[in-house]
């Protein structure tokens, strides 16, 4: 960062958000200094500009198309055991990019903050945004500071945009599913849908369920180390991995059959999803990522999966086959079969 000019800082007396802190004036770039470019520490929110500038050399030594993304923040409540909306903001939009084969490198920040906000609340948020960007090896480059009124909002929301590189011999795209293949999931489903049901505190359930929220970079970076060709990947967020194999299924024109007893559910997420009439094949999950891929690579990718932290639990849960097109079918323990739809409508709302 520039040292030559020190930061401006927040008034010591100031313990909550206010209008004036997203009128543009003084009150504003106080905010601005003190939490984000102080909090985010790097080279292109020091300059304080209207736009993060790179050198085109050096993305373009890492591969030869650009990847882009963007999304919004919502999730009630700001704070669950194993995140919070800003470490939720920053895996998100990694992970959008690393499943489609592309190192991630800068992201943006968009604040949309209710007046009335603690302070605090806001700094911890940017201090784990900070970590988990660090950890991901990605840059907060610029953003954006909106104030809205009391009851306009419900205390924060964050929208972010996210820049990588995809290297020249990656081509993953959901529809190159193709007959023979295998899927392959990475862990436990349904944590972080289930950690935030817990979390609202509205079921009186007597549950530590931690979100499984975190960046898949580093995994998926190890996967493509041993095979390029990985056919289709997707994170499994809103709608669980129902939801992603039907779109697997439908875009490649083939039929997916998947094992019940091969999919890993906690014990305790199986009983909170019996108790309130869910099925953990559609619950949000946010560390968890869907890779089709060719069946003669798929124990190699076992092995090297479960050596990573966010992989330990990776297992083979289906296969692609020629029908039923655009079907995903579910083999259930008790040796009978059933369709797994798209998810319809909102199981859980403002789950990320």
């Amino acid at each position: 960062m520039n040292s030559s000019k020190p930061l401006r800082k927040l008034n010591a007396n100031t313990t909550s958000i206010t209008l004036a802190h997203g009128s543009g004036g003084k009150a504003m770039r106080d905010l601005i200094e003190d939490v984000f470019v102080a909090g985010f520490a790097n080279e292109h929110l020091s300059l304080l500009e209207d736009q993060a500038r790179f050198e085109l050399s050096a993305l373009m030594s890492e591969g030869d198309r650009l990847a882009m993304t963007t999304d919004s923040y919502v999730v009630d409540p700001l704070f669950f055991l194993g995140g919070d909306i800003g470490k939720l903001a920053v895996t998100g939009t990694v992970n959008d990019l690393a499943v489609g084969g592309a190192i991630p490198r800068y992201l943006t920040c968009g604040m949309i903050i209710e007046e009335g906000l603690p302070v605090h609340d806001l700094r911890r948020i940017v201090s784990s945004m900070k970590q988990a960007a660090d950890e991901a090896g990605v840059t907060i480059v610029t953003g954006d500071t909106k104030v809205v009124h009391r009851g306009a909002a419900d205390k924060l929301f964050i929208n972010t945009a996210g820049i990588g590189v995809i290297p020249n011999n990656i081509n993953i795209t959901a529809d190159r599913a193709q007959v023979g293949d295998v899927v392959i999931l990475n862990g436990y489903i349904g944590d972080h849908g289930a950690a935030i049901v817990d979390a609202r505190g509205e079921m009186s359930l007597e549950n530590t369920i931690e979100s499984d929220c975190a960046t898949l970079n580093g995994l998926i970076s190890s996967m493509l180390d041993v095979c390029p060709d990985i056919h289709c990947m997707r994170d499994a967020t809103r709608g669980g991995i129902a939801t992603v194999l039907n779109e697997f299924a439908e875009s490649s024109r083939v039929g997916i059959t998947i094992q019940e007893d091969a999919i890993p559910v906690r014990p305790e997420v199986r009983g909170m999803c019996e108790i309130l009439g869910l099925d953990p094949l559609y619950l949000a999950n946010e560390g968890k990522l869907l890779a089709i891929v060719p069946a003669d690579k798929a124990d190699e990718l076992i092995n090297v999966m479960q050596q990573h932290p966010t992989g330990v639990r990776s297992a083979i849960i289906g296969k692609i086959s020629e029908k039923p097109v655009g079907r995903v079918i579910l083999q259930t323990t008790f040796g009978g079969e059933r369709i797994v739809d798209m998810l319809v409508g909102e199981q859980l709302p403002r789950i990320c």
